[in-house]
């Protein structure tokens, strides 16, 4: 993890010194900032490889950096805050959060989600695989992380893709909610079952999928993939 950076968005300056402490720390080149547009600057300036945003930042809120990002980025998005209603939670991976920790919160933990976060990237970033599915209709590419539907790019998020690519390479096999996340995501999220199913939602839209079009609820079981064409 070293050299990577890393963003935070943090309008308490306590809490924003103590959090880039721990991240130099552990080797990240981090920097900070206190409020929402200097966050969508820094992201262009400062060219990092995750964010860790609070919700609750001044002339620009998490909730609006995090929409105006995911309309033209794929960057990593850890949101950092004090809210911890469960629909607050679902709205935030609804507009493409990749994960959620909650204040008070311990540095240890935080860092332990940002590294797992980064390994996921990076072991994306190793795939070569380009998988076609349903006669050209779908394009997975898994280096590039990018998915075409009928020609045209479709934006996942790193964690909505990796969700995919589980499901595509377990096929026609009923993968659980739990089992999505320890596959894909490689982390302990307290068996928060609303997360892939916020996840889900996401990919469906985004690919102009019908409720059970390619990814199939199993009512008490999880999801799987069917496809009936692999090239």
């Amino acid at each position: 993890m070293k050299d990577k950076k890393v963003l935070l968005a943090e309008d308490e300056s306590r809490m924003r010194k103590v959090v880039l402490a721990y991240l130099k720390k552990e080797g990240f080149i981090a920097k900070g900032v206190e409020d929402g547009k200097k966050a969508l600057e820094e992201i262009d300036n400062f060219n990092p490889d995750l964010l860790v945003l609070d919700l609750m930042l001044p002339k620009l809120s998490g909730e609006e950096v995090c929409q105006q990002l995911r309309q033209s980025s794929k960057l990593p998005i850890l949101v950092l805050t004090a809210k911890s209603r469960t629909d607050d939670k679902v709205n935030c991976f609804e507009l493409g959060a990749d994960d959620y920790l909650v204040k008070p919160f311990e540095p240890k933990e935080l860092i332990a989600r940002i590294k797992a976060i980064l390994r996921r990237s990076d072991y994306q970033n190793k795939r070569c695989e380009v998988m076609v599915l349903n006669n050209g209709e779908i394009k997975v590419d898994f280096k590039a992380k990018t998915v075409k539907l009928n020609g045209e790019d479709i934006k996942l998020t790193n964690t909505e893709f990796e969700i995919l690519q589980t499901l595509i390479e377990h096929p026609n096999q009923v993968l659980s909610r739990e089992q999505i996340l320890t596959k894909a995501l490689g982390f302990d999220f307290d068996g928060f079952d609303r997360t892939i199913d916020a996840h889900i939602k996401n990919i469906r839209k985004k690919l102009s999928l019908k409720k059970d079009q390619y990814i199939i609820t199993v009512y008490g079981g999880g999801y799987k993939f069917v496809s009936d064409s692999y090239e």
